[in-house]
């Protein structure tokens, strides 16, 4: 062995949770090294998406001045306090081509000195009391703690028999012309499908795309891992008969016979008809999965959500495997195909969180918090002030909040920032008697969604009716422990500035009664809606 390294923490990726990560505990000072399997940060933009566009947004031109308000509409930028290192400075384009991200990856890995080792791919972990990590060069590191910030390094593949038949979205051909004439079948609607069968549409005969299930459109469910509309031109061809397909259907088996595909399928909406199909090509673009094969049996993590993702407690630790923590879109597990945690505009905030918990749990540091006066206005100001420009709350609608407690004795109120919800209900910080969340989050559930273009809206002024916003707007809970105690909806607006009287007199009024004697010891069972 080469040499022996003990560390406080080791990070294990050097993609942007990773760095993310390194940013913090640089900031700290803590023992720290990234280790990073290719030459250079971002090693996974430089091959995904497939055709180099990604469709996280880069809205330069906002109207606004605060950084922090930009961030709403900048989904690639990590979180740090240089403005150099905004990613407006690499790319104007609305959807940046992937070189731009790498390129801003590792300038920022330079620019603030993070301590990363490049070219060292992590092959063995074991634990005892600490965890040893050996890497390709076979130097060994000796941590307290390990973060895992890989991303996804493997393809998922369904279960089908005779998929292995196929070829799969990480190695298929890009270009166009390879597939000219020829009838294609791409297996699964999420964006890597649909971004492979929009680079065909010129060039191939026929293309049709299945899963078992119907498409999930992203401005519906505003979950952006759904189908965007960066890649449904494809839609058009279909709908307007132009000879492409979508199939609701299970595919029962995959078959290559004279140099042809034969595939069987089971409609899901045809009263159970089944057909047989003949295809030129056949691709799997069914998403990807954690590899945890470097984990020997002293600390092989747990697994869920059909084997895709370690399983992780609201810290974002592994639920079986003491000091091991996951970053990046990992911790997706924890809002899977609900909130962004699985894309760099959600989780940049969730690896901020993390290290704090990492240094309240591990090095006696409080979490972070402002002190008020635990008075109507003073809460109301403060409120006001967070909704309208916190980007955190904004990204992380409903996953992360704002948490104020509030002490009886000292009539003072705790101001802490961007806290996992489960984290609050779950911790220390759960057990206060008198606390209060602030979110910001959307009004309809998405199995309840109507037509997002022909929702009937409330009234701006219709303030009685503020819980029925359907457009996202902040929401004040109170409670006592885990007990739910009263709920109050500042109404929706359509630029999202909450401002106006509408909006800020009814939360006075919300306080007022809240924080009244009479009501400061409220029972649990008494829930308001107000």
């Amino acid at each position: 062995m080469k040499l022996v390294t003990e560390l406080e923490y080791l990070v294990i990726g050097a993609g942007p949770a990773g760095l993310q990560l390194g940013y913090y505990l640089e900031k700290a000072h803590r023992n720290y090294i990234i280790l990073e399997a290719g030459d250079s940060p971002g090693t996974f933009f430089k091959d995904f998406p497939r055709h180099k566009k990604l469709i996280s947004i880069n809205k330069v031109y906002t109207g606004y001045d605060d950084p922090e308000i930009n961030l709403r509409w900048d989904w690639n930028s990590l979180l740090s306090d240089s403005e150099k290192m905004q990613f407006k400075n690499y790319s104007k384009q609305y959807f940046p081509h992937t070189d731009d991200l790498v390129r801003y990856l590792s300038d920022f890995a330079t620019q603030f000195n993070l301590k990363v080792k490049y070219g060292c791919k992590v092959v063995k972990i074991t634990k005892n009391d600490k965890f040893l990590v050996v890497d390709s060069n076979n130097n060994t590191y000796v941590a307290n703690r390990i973060i895992v910030a890989t991303g996804f390094t493997q393809p998922y593949i369904p279960a089908i028999p005779g998929i292995e038949l196929a070829e799969n979205y990480t190695e298929v051909s890009t270009n166009p012309e390879d597939f000219i004439n020829q009838k294609v079948l791409i297996i699964g609607k999420g964006n890597s499908g649909f971004e492979t069968a929009d680079s065909l549409i010129e060039t191939a005969a026929q293309i049709h795309i299945v899963s078992e299930h119907p498409i999930s459109m992203a401005w519906k469910t505003k979950y952006v891992g759904n189908l965007r509309a960066v890649n449904n031109n494809f839609l058009d061809t279909y709908q307007l008969k132009s000879q492409n397909a979508i199939l609701d259907a299970s595919i029962k088996k995959i078959e290559h016979k004279n140099g042809l595909f034969s595939v069987s399928f089971s409609y899901s909406h045809a009263n159970g008809e089944e057909e047989t199909l003949i295809y030129d090509r056949v691709i799997v673009c069914t998403g990807f999965r954690f590899d945890s094969s470097i984990f020997d049996e002293s600390c092989q993590p747990d697994l869920t959500i059909n084997n895709r993702f370690p399983c992780q407690t609201s810290e974002w630790e592994s639920t079986n495997v003491k000091d091991l923590y996951f970053a990046g879109v990992l911790t997706h597990m924890r809002d899977f195909k609900k909130k962004q945690s699985g894309f760099i505009h959600g989780f940049r905030y969730n690896v901020r969180a993390l290290h704090q918990i990492l240094e309240h749990k591990y090095h006696n540091q409080e979490l972070p918090y402002q002190i008020l006066a635990s008075t109507p206005e003073q809460l109301v100001e403060t409120i006001i002030k967070r909704v309208n420009q916190s980007s955190g709350l904004w990204q992380q609608t409903g996953f992360l909040c704002d948490l104020i407690t509030i002490s009886e004795e000292d009539k003072i109120a705790k101001y802490y920032q961007e806290l996992p919800k489960d984290y609050i209900h779950e911790s220390h910080l759960g057990e206060c008697n008198h606390y209060y969340t602030v979110s910001l989050e959307f009004g309809y559930e998405v199995d309840k969604m109507p037509d997002p273009f022909a929702i009937n809206r409330v009234h701006k002024d219709d303030t009685h009716n503020a819980s029925q916003s359907a457009f996202i707007h902040p929401i004040i809970r109170r409670f006592s422990g885990n007990t739910l105690i009263a709920e109050h909806h500042v109404i929706e607006d359509l630029a999202s500035e909450w401002l106006e009287d509408v909006h800020i007199l009814p939360l006075l009024h919300f306080f007022n009664s809240q924080l009244s004697p009479k009501n400061r010891e409220i029972q649990p069972y008494s829930y308001l809606m107000v």
